[in-house]
Order: structure tokens, then C-alpha cells, then sequence
């Protein structure tokens, strides 16, 4: 009579509940639930009264998770009474889909996932529980591998054409948590049968008008992720005319804030590889124009208030903290599908720049005070800077690199990997930005990324030196070498990571380009620079490396003064000499550039150059190559041939 009482007083009443936890009740309710000396009904009781106090607030689940309810109630799940299964379960699927419970706890004991799976089939309201457990607590890719190795697919498949909606609901969800980047589900998923039809058509059947939003939605998340994992074709009509469509659908206006937020996160994520699908989506029911409503809301925090005036205040307070919330989340949610519908067709980012107001809104949310926003923005603004046309005239127009520097400032590494990618954009040659920026004092901040542990960063920082560094005057390549110091590029030409090693390549031959400066640079740091041309030369590199080195070698060999450090270093003649006749193309030609360019004519001391090479055995090889099959191998070949002729 007691927990009856007890069951009465704290329903529908979180002070109670409080005060029931407050007043030690827990662990005497541990205590009955778990004494099978106890009546299954009182254990029942127990269990029910435990779940109501578990409806509480997030203070009341962790003082029952601080309790050890979770075992207790797993050891429950072990008696056979299924009314007494049930209210265990109702209770365990209360405290999981709190934020504040550890789902690791469900993932413990190794024998309680088989069990659950196990329990799956005895009524409606544990399947309605399990599923919804398994989908609130599978979180990382090694619960995605737990649940599929004890069956989930087989288990959780047949409940999709349950007669409970409820049951249908969360088994499509668990479908969803389990395929999201897991190619071995998504594969799996593809050829599972339901009731003799195939599990897509299954889906697609889901996402009809007709059905509730949220199952439309989940079954459209279900498809994109089985379709990003590589299981169905970015073709297939399923993600064309069913699952695209759907997503574009939960856009528009009529959709509720949340729904508005996922559909077009999960329209981004379907399209960013696929340009077919980027151009289908923005050709679909004014999807550009649409996302320009997502700016809109709330119109004004001042007419929220408005509204709200009426409500108490703290009331309000809420209400506003949810209202803006949802209006970060929006245009967070706007910025990733603007990148992502932009990423690839110069038409698409036309259109999206010429939507109402875009740029000033990226500008704008550049600055914002959420870090999601910020880095959806510059996201955006990266996937527009691919456009040739756009760097040209919007981003010019709108000055976007004065908020993209600021953001450059202090900000963690994935909104700076974004930035400075995009920075790399705005310094290229036909960029008119690029000027502005120089005259900013950007060199410091690029040289500084170069020093970055992370690879994804340096590679940017001196990618963006090397965009600085092309047909530069000469005070701004002075400048880069002085900033970066001789050691750091030196420590950049032995990076790890091939990607730092091919852009710092590709700074060294913009920087060593046009004679004068060849000749300048060589002067100062020649000695070190052939050192480091050597060691490549030399090392376990790429084709793609050894290419990009011997056009360095090529380059030096075009100085008036530079190419004497190549003449004088007959190691370096014999390694020219080896890659002229190595099996790649790519290398010959690269070799026999830079013969060409020692041994040319009108320079002075060209004569004593071509003796030396002849003495060597350069000429035999030439002649050699005038025979390859290669047409410009052979050309240029012929070319060098030639200044012996002259």
C-alpha cells in the first residue's frame, strides 16, 4: 500500500519526486526490486515508481545513475514475468534517452546486448523500448559493430511493418543510427528482406506525403546514409526522385523549426560528393530561395518579446534562449547546404550569391557569437571561393577578407582549417582581394600556421604562401623567405606529410622564378637549397615530388648566376643524367629541361657548359631521346639538340 501511495504522489510531480529521492527512497526501492524473497507484484511496483522518478528532472536521473539503477535493472530484465520485463524496461529506456546518463553503461557487461536482443520478440512494448534504447545509445562505430554483430539487422528488421507505430518508428531510427558512415551496415541493409521486399523499397515507402513527418524524415536519413556508405548509386531512383525530393520538402516554410534543420543538414550531407545531385537539388522547389527564409527568423528578438510579454518571466526567458537557439541552428543548418549545393557548379553559386543579401549574411556569420554558426559561414564562404567569377566581383564587392582575417585570429582548428583553405582562394593571382590582404600583414599569420601540429593547417599555411609567392615582385618574395626563415622551410621540405612537401615545393619554384630573383635567392641560400634538392632526389618520394624538384632544378639552371651551383656539382650532373633516363615520362622531360636550359645558347659561358656536358655524356642521351615515343619528350629533346647545332 505503501509504494502504491508513493506511485500516486510523485506522478506528474517533480517536487515530490525531488524530495522522495532527497529523502533516501532510492536504494530502498533498489533493495525490494532486487530481493526475490519480495512479491513480483511489490518488484513490479518498485520498478514503476523508479520510472516515475526517472521522468523527473536531469538532477533526479543522475542521483538515480549515481544509485546503480542501471544494473539493478538489467539483473531485473534476467526473471521471467514480462509485466515486470516491461516496467524495467520503461524505466532503463527513461534514464537512457537522458543526455545526462552515460551510455557507455548499456555496453558493460557483454552478456546484456544479446539479452535485449533476445527479449525483442516477447510483446510490442519491448520491442517499442529496446529499439529506442539501442537507437539513444549507439554512438560511436564501435557500438555500431556490438549491435550488428549480435543480429540487430535480423532482429530489428522485421518490426519496420509492425502494427504499433511506435515500434515502426524507433526500429527506422535504430536503421538510422546504425548505417550513418558504416559501409559493413549499409551494405548489410541493402539486401535485407522484409516480408519478401527489398529494405529500400521498404524506406521509400515511409517517406510517402501521407505518412508523419518524422517517419518521413527518418526514412530519407536512413537512404542518404546508405547511399553516402556506397550501398545504393547517387543515380538510383530511389535517391533521385524519392529520398532528394523528401529532404527538400522538410525546407519549406510549412515544416516546423527542428524539422527544417535536419531535413536540409541531411540534404547537405546526401549531395556534397554528387554534383549531379547538387544540380538536380538546386533546380528542385526554389530550394535557393527557400534557404533565404532560414535568415528570417526570428525576425527581431524585440517582437518575440513582444508576444511573449504576457508570459512570466522566466517563462519567457526560455522561450527566448529556445527562440534563438533555433534561429542559430537554421542558419547553421542554411550555411552547411549553401556549401554544399555551391561546392562544385559555378552556376549553383551564382545563383547563390545573388540570392537576397547573401554575401552581407555570410559576412555577418563570420562573426557570430555561436562557434557552429561561424564555422558553417566560412564553410559557405569557401565553397563560393571556388568560383573564379565570384572571387572576382561579390567577394570583392563585399571586402569578405577583412571578417576572414579577424576569424583567423584566435579560433580552433576546424573553423581555422576552413578559413585559411579559403584565404588560400583569395590569394590567387586573378583574385583582387589578394593585394588588399598582402598589404594586411598576412605573411606573419601564414608562417606561424606552417609551425601548426596539425597537417591539414600547415599544408593551408603554405599553400597560401605559395598562391602569395606566384609572378610576386620581388619584395614580397624577400619578405615570405625572411618571415618563414630558411630553417622552417628547410624542416617543411622533410615534412611527413606528402601534401606539406608538395605545396612547400610549390613555393620554392614560385619563388625561384624570373632570373633576377633566381639569381638573388640562390645567392643567399643556395648552398641549403641544394642540400634539400639532393636529399628528395635522393629519398623514397613520389613520381608527383621528384617532378616538381627537378622543375626547381630547372628553374635554377634558368639563373644567370644560379646555374653555376648545379655546373660545378657533378653529383647533381649524374642525378640529372640518371632521371633523364628513368622509365617515367614525367621525370625525362623534367630532366632535359634542365640541360636545355645550361647548355642554351645566347648565355654567356654556354660554350664551356656544352663541352662539359658532351664530355659527360649528355649528348649521347639527347640524341637518344630525339628517338623517344613520347612526343614532347622528344621535341624537347630535338630543342636541346639543336643549341649543339646552332
Amino acid at each position: 500500500k505503501k509504494n502504491f501511495d508513493m506511485k500516486n504522489a510523485v506522478i506528474g510531480n517533480n517536487r515530490q519526486k525531488a524530495n522522495l529521492i532527497v529523502l533516501g527512497a532510492v536504494p530502498r526501492l533498489l533493495y525490494l526490486l532486487q530481493q526475490s524473497s519480495s512479491s513480483l507484484e511489490l518488484r513490479t511496483e518498485c520498478a514503476v515508481v523508479l520510472g516515475s522518478l526517472s521522468m523527473g528532472t536531469e538532477n533526479n536521473i543522475k542521483s538515480l545513475v549515481d544509485c546503480h539503477i542501471i544494473p539493478a535493472l538489467l539483473q531485473g530484465l534476467l526473471c521471467s514475468d514480462l509485466i515486470f520485463i516491461e516496467a524495467c524496461l520503461r524505466c532503463l529506456r527513461t534514464i537512457f534517452i537522458s543526455p545526462v546518463t552515460p551510455v557507455q553503461l548499456l555496453y558493460t557487461d557483454p552478456t546484456v546486448i544479446p539479452h535485449l536482443m533476445s527479449l525483442l520478440s516477447r510483446s510490442q512494448h519491448t520491442q517499442e523500448y529496446i529499439t529506442q534504447i539501442f537507437a539513444h545509445c549507439c554512438k560511436t562505430p564501435e557500438h555500431q559493430t556490438v549491435l550488428f554483430n549480435h543480429g540487430a539487422i535480423q532482429n530489428i528488421a522485421p518490426l519496420l511493418i509492425s502494427p504499433s507505430y511506435k515500434v515502426r518508428m524507433q526500429a527506422l531510427k535504430c536503421f538510422s543510427v546504425l548505417a550513418y558512415e558504416n559501409a559493413q551496415v549499409s551494405m548489410t541493409l541493402v539486401n535485407v528482406l522484409v516480408d519478401g521486399e527489398q529494405l529500400s523499397q521498404v524506406f521509400v515507402r515511409m517517406m510517402q506525403r501521407d505518412k508523419p513527418i518524422e517517419m518521413q524524415l527518418t526514412a530519407a536519413k536512413c537512404l542518404t546514409y546508405m547511399c553516402r556508405a556506397g550501398a545504393i548509386r547517387t543515380d538510383d531512383n530511389c535517391i533521385v526522385l524519392k529520398t532528394l525530393p523528401c529532404l527538400v520538402r522538410m525546407c519549406s516554410k510549412e515544416r516546423l523549426l527542428e524539422e527544417r534543420v535536419e531535413g536540409a543538414e541531411t540534404l547537405a550531407y546526401l549531395m556534397e560528393p554528387d554534383i549531379e545531385l547538387q544540380r538536380i537539388a538546386s533546380v528542385t522547389d526554389h530550394l535557393v530561395s527557400m534557404l533565404a527564409d532560414y535568415f528570417k527568423y526570428p525576425s527581431s528578438v524585440s517582437a518575440i518579446t513582444d508576444i511573449k510579454r504576457y508570459i512570466d518571466f522566466n517563462s519567457r526567458c526560455n522561450q527566448l534562449d529556445h527562440d534563438l537557439k533555433h534561429a542559430h541552428e537554421l542558419r547553421q543548418a542554411a550555411f552547411k547546404l549553401y556549401a554544399s549545393l555551391g561546392s562544385n557548379d559555378e552556376d549553383i553559386r551564382k545563383k547563390i550569391t545573388e540570392t537576397e543579401n547573401m554575401m552581407d549574411r555570410i559576412v555577418s556569420g563570420l562573426s557570430e557569437s555561436s562557434i557552429k554558426v561561424r564555422l558553417a559561414a566560412v564553410r559557405c564562404l569557401h565553397s563560393l571561393s571556388r568560383s573564379v567569377q565570384q572571387l572576382r566581383t561579390s567577394f570583392h564587392d563585399h571586402a569578405v577578407w577583412k571578417p576572414l582575417m579577424k576569424l583567423l585570429q584566435n579560433a580552433p582548428d576546424e573553423v581555422l582549417v576552413m578559413a585559411s583553405s579559403t584565404l588560400c582562394n583569395l590569394l590567387l593571382e586573378f583574385s583582387p582581394s589578394k593585394e588588399p590582404i598582402l598589404e594586411s600583414g598576412v605573411i606573419e599569420l601564414l608562417c606561424s600556421l606552417t609551425q601548426s601540429d596539425s597537417p591539414a593547417l600547415r599544408v593551408n599555411g603554405i599553400w597560401a604562401l605559395m598562391n602569395m609567392a606566384f609572378q610576386a615582385d620581388q619584395k614580397v618574395k624577400v619578405e615570405i623567405v625572411q618571415a618563414l626563415g630558411t630553417e622552417q622551410l628547410f624542416r617543411l621540405l622533410s615534412d611527413p606529410d606528402t601534401n606539406v612537401l608538395m605545396k612547400t615545393l610549390g613555393l620554392l619554384r614560385n619563388l625561384l622564378s624570373t632570373r633576377p630573383h633566381i639569381d638573388q635567392i640562390m645567392s643567399s641560400h643556395g648552398k641549403q637549397i641544394m642540400q634539400a634538392v639532393t636529399l628528395i632526389l635522393e629519398g623514397e618520394h613520389s613520381i608527383e615530388v621528384k617532378e616538381q624538384t627537378l622543375c626547381i632544378l630547372a628553374n635554377i639552371a634558368d639563373g644567370n648566376t644560379a646555374k653555376e651551383l648545379i655546373m660545378t656539382n657533378d653529383d647533381m650532373l649524374q642525378k640529372i643524367k640518371y632521371y633523364m633516363g628513368h622509365s617515367n615520362v614525367k621525370l625525362q622531360l623534367a630532366a632535359t629541361f634542365c640541360i636545355s636550359n645550361l647548355i642554351w645558347n645566347e648565355e654567356d659561358g654556354s660554350q664551356e657548359r656544352q663541352d662539359k656536358l658532351r664530355e659527360m655524356g649528355f649528348v649521347d642521351i639527347l640524341h637518344k631521346l630525339t628517338q623517344a615515343s613520347d612526343p614532347n619528350l622528344c621535341d624537347r629533346a630535338k630543342t636541346a639538340m639543336q643549341q649543339y647545332l646552332a
